[in-house]
């Protein structure tokens, strides 16, 4: 592994600005501190910028020392609503508002990359630095694409990293294809007729219609879906009554599906609607039934991918390179790669080791209380950005 010397000589000035962004967590479309921070950053170091992109978002530019084309690199900025368990200097300062993805991470590596590009501009093209927000659940990467991100930036190709432990540290993975699940969530309310508890017969119980309806649910995936299609269909809230001795009016089930295919999502929304329907019909009730789409599937392009396996090989070693196995977590840069072509990639964050001393006593898994940035990611994955803009913008590499 040989980093570049600029970047690993500035990383502690970015693992502060990283540290500070973990303290001071913002929750969806209120990052305004720290876009505030991004934009300062960016002007203090020559970039052009442009603020309030789909609400808070910033985006860089750097031009080239010729005309070429242009190479967006992504970041996003916030934080989830989670109460921190850590104790060290830099943990959360907001009560019940975490960085408990690495967003504060991704965001450090951007900026130190964006240092060394706007000292080293020999290249041909423009590097558009993208700093989104509200990825957890705001659809962000949306907001940017509605508010004009690409009728205003002329962007050919789209890159973006998330940190990921349990890949050993520093180790970049990525996969051709289908990377991350799309995400919808259904909600299915179960309308009865309440009666007194001990009179059951007198009523419909929505609560006993839902109970069989979430075991149907689970025929979906077992014996109406191909086994080798991943689908994962998830019942996760079920809200019935106030009372012990009342039969309530209705029954509200909630909960999640997760699949790579669109043809797979609509298989399951209407068998979804057909089961909810019949049984409730079945037991003298009706049901309301409601699919919302939220996040596609994250699918990469094979060329983008390619370019930054090449550029990751060439730059830490084919042994610090490898396959990502693909996940039912679901990701909102799947929007940007349904515009342009690019690639989705993770760099390891280790096994927690990193945190030497004031972490919780959980895991230091994505969106756990106990969770924090491995630092010695910033000089990797900027190091990575620059190799691969050096790449895609050299004379004629755009094919």
């Amino acid at each position: 592994m040989t980093l570049l010397a600029p970047i690993v000589a500035e990383a502690d000035t970015f693992k502060a600005i990283r540290r500070d962004i973990h303290a001071h967590p913002e929750l969806c479309y209120t990052e305004h501190r720290t876009a505030k921070i991004v934009a300062d950053k960016l002007i203090e170091m020559g970039i052009e910028v442009h603020k309030n992109i789909g609400v808070t978002g910033v985006v860089g530019v750097i031009k080239g020392e010729k005309a070429g084309a242009g190479i967006a690199l992504r970041a996003d900025m916030d934080g989830l609503p989670l109460q921190e368990h850590n104790q060290f200097e830099h943990v959360s300062q907001y009560a019940g508002k975490m960085h408990a993805c690495g967003h504060d991470g991704h965001t450090a590596t951007l900026l130190c990359a964006a240092g060394y590009l706007a000292n080293h501009r020999d290249f041909c093209g423009t590097v558009y630095l993208v700093f989104q927000p509200a990825e957890e659940g705001g659809a962000g990467a949306k907001a940017m694409i509605n508010d004009g991100l690409f009728e205003r930036f002329s962007i050919d190709e789209i890159y973006g990293y998330h940190n990921w432990p349990g890949y050993e540290e520093g180790v970049v993975a990525i996969v051709d294809g289908a990377m991350m699940a799309s995400a919808s969530e259904f909600e299915i309310k179960v309308v009865g007729k309440g009666a007194h508890a001990a009179m059951p017969h007198l009523g419909a119980d929505p609560l006993l219609v839902a109970c069989q309806l979430v075991q149907g649910l689970q025929s979906i995936v077992t014996r109406n879906i191909n086994p080798l299609d991943n689908v994962v269909v998830s019942v996760t809230k079920i809200h019935c009554g106030d009372a012990t001795n009342i039969i309530a009016d209705d029954c509200l089930i909630e909960g999640t599906v997760r699949c790579f295919s669109e043809d797979v999502l609509q298989a399951v929304e209407q068998r979804m609607a057909k089961i909810s329907q019949d049984l409730c019909s079945a037991f003298n009730c009706q049901a309301q039934f409601v699919f919302a789409r939220s996040y596609p599937a994250t699918i990469n392009h094979a060329a983008q991918a390619q370019h930054v396996r090449k550029a990751a090989t060439q730059l830490l070693g084919e042994e610090q390179v490898t396959v990502f196995t693909p996940t039912m977590g679901s990701e909102d840069f799947s929007f940007f790669l349904q515009e342009k072509p690019g690639c989705y990639f993770a760099i390891g964050n280790g096994d927690g080791n990193h945190r030497d001393t004031g972490h919780g006593l959980g895991p230091c898994m994505l969106h756990n209380p106990s969770y924090d940035f491995n630092d010695a990611l910033i000089p990797v994955g900027a190091s990575l950005w620059v190799k691969l803009v050096e790449a895609r913008l050299k004379n004629d590499a755009m094919d």
